[in-house]
């Protein structure tokens, strides 16, 4: 067995973070602003305004201290109330939609289309006109979520929005850099959020940003960001703010983190056609790649779904017991399960796999469980074709960080093998 584990995706210093935070300490910029955060910002402009192929944007960007809380302020910032709707991809991380229950509004899921995974127009406007028709107003909102990295049909989905004048915040948390006809994910819609979680593609140990339209849009979310001050010489607060800024430490990491930004999705796009290349010839085993050359994702992480009929060494003691902490390092505290099971899982197979990689040192993971199958969203409004419960119960995660090796792929790719009966 391997000594070392190798995790899904772990973020890789460039060597240049210590000295941006050693300016911030010899500085006494040891606050949540500061030159780093304004230089992360500039760097990330620069980044999503300028690739090759595109017109030059003129987007601005606002740095954070959670993908979460720039959810957060771009709902607020499109005015949502309690009450409101807001139409978001069910296939995705909870930090999508727990930001609008943050704000007494409710989530409606939208189910996702079989080439992206991500959220399906046709539901998307199907949505619309019901919730019309049903509460006879227009949803605050739209979020797409780019699922692992992937792009979404983000050309149809504007097209609906604007034909309903609904503005769209684009989840881009996982896509950091992916591209849909050479536009970078997060310049399409009104908002865009970005993510630099540790395990994403670039890292600030924690942190966010959100990518704005104008000078104007970002002093606003400025403005909530930092609780919301009035100019006067004590604190006068006339609307409810929030401490979200970015922490000058954190951006100084980001800065360090830019520098090699295009080598880590370079990184994770070899990754991926390694595995691609490796599984080609494996019965019962397929990648998801872009669904064509419009979509060019960042494969943040590399996911495969397994055929049903794939048999498992050990499917038959999947989910035979109770799990009682984090399963694959999850960070955080996490309450012990009350059954081994639930009634949205995935197959046997998938865990099986997952449990054999686990004894083998390989963090992998299911994919994410739709959110309209979560407990705490059970009696809201949903629009399903089954595509993400159909996923979610064949599909799994493959480690693909800057830390994962040639030799880790091929080694994965073996203990894969190895565990199909």
């Amino acid at each position: 067995m391997r000594k070392e584990r190798i995790y899904l995706c772990l973020a890789h210093m460039s060597g240049k973070e210590m000295d941006f935070i050693q300016e911030a300490f010899d500085t006494n910029w040891v606050v949540p602003m500061g030159p780093n955060v304004n230089g992360f910002e500039k760097d990330l402009e620069y980044f999503v305004n300028s690739r090759e192929g595109k017109a030059p944007l003129d987007k601005k960007v606002v740095g954070l201290s959670a993908g979460t809380a720039a959810v957060h302020l771009a709902l607020l910032a499109c005015g949502v109330q309690p009450g409101d709707e807001v139409l978001v991809q069910s296939f995705t991380f909870c930090a999508s939609s727990h930001p609008i229950t943050y704000l007494g509004a409710v989530p409606v899921f939208i189910d996702s289309e079989k080439d992206s995974w991500n959220m399906d127009p046709d539901l998307l406007e199907t949505a619309i006109k019901d919730r019309i028709e049903k509460t006879g107003k227009k949803p605050k909102a739209i979020i797409p979520v780019a699922l692992y990295g992937m792009p979404y049909q983000i050309d149809r989905i504007m097209e609906i929005a604007d034909r309903y004048g609904i503005p769209v915040i684009e989840d881009a948390a996982e896509g950091l850099g992916s591209c849909y006809d050479g536009q970078v994910l997060g310049t399409f819609g009104r908002y865009g959020v970005l993510s630099f979680n540790g395990n994403k593609m670039i890292t600030t140990s924690g942190g966010g940003a959100l990518i704005c339209e104008d000078e104007a849009s970002k002093n606003e979310i400025l403005f909530y960001a930092t609780q919301a001050r009035e100019s006067y010489p004590y604190y006068q607060h006339e609307h409810i703010g929030y401490n979200y800024r970015m922490s000058n430490i954190c951006a100084g990491i980001g800065r360090g983190q830019m520098t090699v930004i295009d080598d880590h999705i370079a990184h994770h796009k070899h990754v991926q056609e390694l595995y691609c290349e490796l599984l080609k010839d494996v019965s019962g085993i397929t990648m998801h790649g872009n669904p064509s050359d419009r979509y060019d994702s960042n494969f943040w992480l590399c996911t495969a779904t397994l055929d049903p009929d794939l048999k498992i060494k050990g499917q038959e003691n999947a989910y035979r017991k109770v799990i009682t902490g984090a399963v694959g390092g999850a960070a955080g505290v996490t309450h012990a399960a009350s059954t081994a099971t639930t009634d949205c899982q995935p197959n046997d197979n998938v865990e099986a796999l997952r449990v054999a990689l686990d004894v083998a040192n390989i963090e992998a993971r299911p994919l994410w469980k739709p959110m309209h199958k979560q407990p705490v969203y059970r009696n809201n409004p949903s629009y399903t074709n089954g595509v993400s419960e159909e996923l979610f119960a064949v599909g799994i995660c493959l480690p693909a960080g800057p830390y994962v090796t040639d030799d880790d792929v091929r080694y994965i790719v073996d203990a894969i093998k190895e565990s199909i009966a």
